[in-house]
């Protein structure tokens, strides 16, 4: 697992430092469409740049929430256009799985339109909360103006971090600690409210 680590970083700075600002909106485009680059090393990287003087942070963080909303458009056309049986396949060949598609149609379901700006900010159900919003055939407009919205929050916070801790972005160990901490929080959360909710449905059938 390091060692994927360690190619996936080795990558994601090799095309931000080739490709700059496009190079960001490109990473940040494949991950919204569900293909497992982690914005979690993208944005961080970026705001690393931020404190060598390279880009600014207003910068990176329009042009990762751009790529977004790239990234997503494709993920709610294979959603609206294509139905449960595509996007069932797209989510297997993402390398996470139906079980992850699940998730974020279950946030979808309990928070409606709400959840493609509130999925933004969440582990996990940011890469999948598209398609669930395709298939429910979500307002197109309405769709994009929550996804850059969450997704420009999601990636200043991150680049803000990573110009923040400059050179240590990538070792510094409270960096690590943070996400692992936030991914087991929110993970635990979205569990109880997936079990809150499915209770909450079973006791309205009965009743």
């Amino acid at each position: 697992m390091t060692s994927i680590v360690a190619a996936i970083s080795g990558t994601v700075i090799a095309i931000i430092s080739a490709g700059g600002l496009p190079g960001i909106m490109l990473l940040m485009a494949l991950e919204s469409a569900c293909i497992p680059i982690p914005s979690e090393i993208i944005m961080p990287f970026a705001g690393y740049l931020v404190s060598q003087g390279q880009f600014s942070l207003l910068a990176v963080a329009t042009f990762g929430a751009i790529g977004c909303n790239l990234g997503s458009a494709a993920a709610y056309l294979v959603g609206s256009r294509g139905g449960r049986a595509l996007v069932e396949r797209w989510s297997r060949h993402s390398l996470f799985g139906i079980a992850e598609l699940r998730l974020a149609e279950r946030f979808f379901q309990r928070f409606g339109p709400a959840a493609t700006f509130l999925g933004r900010l969440l582990p996990v159900v940011r890469t999948f909360i598209a398609l669930p919003a395709g298939l429910a055939r979500m307002n197109v407009w309405s769709f994009h103006a929550f996804t850059f919205a969450g997704s420009w929050i999601w990636c200043w916070a991150l680049a803000y971090l990573g110009m923040t801790l400059g050179d240590r972005w990538q070792d510094d160990p409270r960096l690590k600690t943070a996400f692992h901490v936030a991914d087991v929080v929110v993970l635990v959360a979205l569990g109880a409210l997936v079990v809150w909710y499915v209770v909450r449905r079973r006791r309205a059938e009965r009743a």
